[in-house]
């Protein structure tokens, strides 16, 4: 079992950054694969970006490439997810996923466990 818990999120306006965390517990941390995703009101949920497990390797999706940066501290079990120069369309409840994969996910249903999420609102 594993328990994530994000925090972070708010009201920001456009241009503006936020930093999301999410804190893990549970299975160990340096095992999983982690992901961040997104969902905007009557949108299905999309995936935003993922880590490996070690930190090494990243991938993000078109949309965020460039401004947002997802990294990790398996010493802390927290992953997160700067993200910069933001947008309306950046507006979204955000969750943090993981999994227990080598290779890049971005498909949400093959991550096991997953967040409450977290409000992000980006303000034109």
């Amino acid at each position: 079992q594993v328990q994530l818990v994000e925090s972070g999120g708010g009201l920001v306006q456009a241009g503006g950054s936020l930093r999301l965390s999410c804190a893990a517990s549970g299975r160990t941390f340096s095992s999983s694969r982690m992901g961040w995703f997104r969902q905007a009101p009557g949108k299905e949920r999309e995936f935003v970006a993922t880590i490996s497990r070690s930190g090494g390797s990243t991938y993000y999706a078109d949309s965020v490439k460039g401004r947002f940066t997802i990294s990790r501290d398996n010493a802390k079990n927290t992953v997160y997810l700067q993200m910069n120069s933001l947008k309306p369309e950046d507006t979204a409840v955000y969750y943090c996923a993981s999994v227990v994969s080598v290779g890049v996910v971005t498909t949400a249903s093959r991550y096991d466990y997953w967040g409450q999420g977290t409000q992000v609102t980006v303000s034109s």
